[in-house]
């Protein structure tokens, strides 16, 4: 049995310590905000603030693999999310009839759900849990080390508010505004190598009541319409709320025109996405939430010789940040969650763990934060008019995946095995013919790549002055 302290109670910090404890070991788990969430998740939702995460109010989804982790290593956790109100939406659910079964197709299934639902799911397993200690409102001050191997100190504990608490790993859950690093600094180790990339995006969002069964009131229409300034897309999510948001660059000059409330709801009504969803009459539920300033960040415990430390680890968005256009964030987190919980038994090996754990993360997870740095790079270019020009073959091809997609379901498997992490795009769009399927979609069309799918930038800057 290993002794593990996890610091931080969000998605992340919830799962690694359920698993952990699951797994036999004795955890400890700190979260320095008080205010646990309550029976009522619109109230904890919408009136609990929570300015250290404030992703925590927008739109999420489950994409696959966490499915896959959920349903695997907490059934019960899995069961109890959807009874909160989460639902299951196939990506063949777009055509009439989902086409011919291959194997994977199973799990190619978006999890329509709140943050808050997933978070309530895992504390009540959590607290159930005879083996995890919750230590709420408890702030962790910094690390208790000794000398370790090659004079990397070695983390044997933490200083908290309550006392010290002896461990054997150390997992950092507290989210991309971590401390660990200058913990790290004040233990003597070496300062990790972070990777950060701006994120020149800027996301507003807004929630609605729909007054009945969300999914029966589904249009049948894409969720994300784009233009050559701003995305709009919807989030049909649990217990008959929508979430709507816009997305455009922290440049644009309307940006501060979403936050008005009237304003945003006008532009959303313009795109097809968001527009189709609010044509059925769905009542806003509270203000306009707009999240930007961000960065997709990989901050490993290691800098190129190696770990700066011993006996510590990260998870979640304390290692790997990535913004939410993809929607791959919680993913993450649990398959790192997952894998401490299948060699947690090793960390009585404090110089193999680390380096083990830290290679596992490069080779897993990295890939897909530097996927999601190029996309980023793309939907920023795109969206402030800097996107390559038409006659890009490849930039044709790829701004055509989408929209093919959604006429040809063996374009819909490979664009959802890319979106939900079975295979990268390269080698999704390279199978089965896809490629050339592709090819002869564009050979139809009258405009190559992906056409417009909103309003001219004339129309959306005369809504958002207020002319409507």
């Amino acid at each position: 049995m290993t002794r593990v302290a996890v610091v931080g109670g969000g998605i992340a910090g919830l799962a690694t310590a359920l698993f952990l404890a699951r797994g036999a070991h004795e955890v400890t788990l700190f979260e320095q905000d008080g205010t646990e969430p309550g029976e009522n998740l619109d109230e904890s939702f919408f009136r609990r603030p929570r300015p250290r995460v404030p992703q925590a109010i927008q739109p999420h989804a489950l994409l696959g693999p966490a499915r896959a982790v959920l349903k695997a290593r907490t059934p019960d956790v899995y069961a109890r999310l959807l009874d909160l109100g989460a639902w299951e939406q196939h990506e063949f659910d777009w055509f009439a009839e989902h086409p011919p079964y291959r194997p994977g197709d199973e799990d190619l299934v978006l999890v329509r759900s709140r943050r808050v639902v997933l978070e309530s799911a895992l504390r009540t397993a959590v607290n159930a849990q005879g083996n995890v200690t919750m230590r709420v409102g408890e702030a962790v001050r910094g690390l208790v080390t000794e000398p370790g191997a090659d004079g990397r100190p070695r983390v044997t504990g933490l200083h908290c508010a309550g006392g010290t608490v002896g461990t054997d790993l150390v997992v950092d859950a507290a989210g991309r505004r971590s401390p660990l690093t200058r913990w790290l600094e004040a233990a003597g180790a070496r300062v990790p190598e972070t990777e950060s990339h701006r994120v020149g995006l800027a996301y507003a969002c807004r929630w609605y009541r729909t007054g009945g069964s969300v999914t029966s009131a589904m249009p049948h229409v894409p969720y994300t319409s784009t233009t050559p300034y701003a995305l709009s897309i919807a989030f049909p999510s649990d217990n008959d709320l929508l979430g709507a948001a816009l997305v455009c660059t922290v440049e644009d000059p309307t940006l501060p025109a979403l936050r008005d409330p009237a304003t945003f709801d006008a532009l959303a009504r313009l795109f097809p996405s968001t527009g189709a969803w609010l044509s059925t009459g769905p009542r806003p539920v509270g203000e306009v939430h707009v999240m930007a300033g961000l960065d997709n960040r990989w901050s490993p415990t290691a800098d190129r010789s190696g770990p700066v430390a011993t006996g510590v680890v990260r998870v979640g968005d304390a290692l790997v940040h990535t913004n939410p256009t993809m929607t791959q964030g919680i993913s993450l987190a649990l398959w790192a969650a997952g894998h401490l919980a299948d060699t947690a038994h090793r960390a009585d090996r404090p110089d193999e763990f680390a380096r083990s754990y830290d290679r596992w993360t490069r080779d897993v997870l990295k890939p897909w934060f530097d996927l999601q740095v190029s996309a980023n790079r793309d939907n920023e270019a795109r969206l402030s008019g800097a996107a390559p020009v038409a006659g890009d073959g490849e930039a044709r091809r790829r701004a055509a995946r989408f929209p093919c997609a959604l006429e040809d379901p063996v374009v819909m498997r490979a664009w959802a095995q890319a979106r939900h992490m079975m295979r990268t795009p390269r080698e999704a769009f390279a199978a089965d013919g896809v490629r050339d399927r592709i090819e002869k979609w564009l050979a139809r069309q009258p405009e190559a790549g992906r056409p417009s799918s909103g309003p001219l930038r004339d129309v959306w800057e005369t809504v958002a002055a207020g002319e409507r």
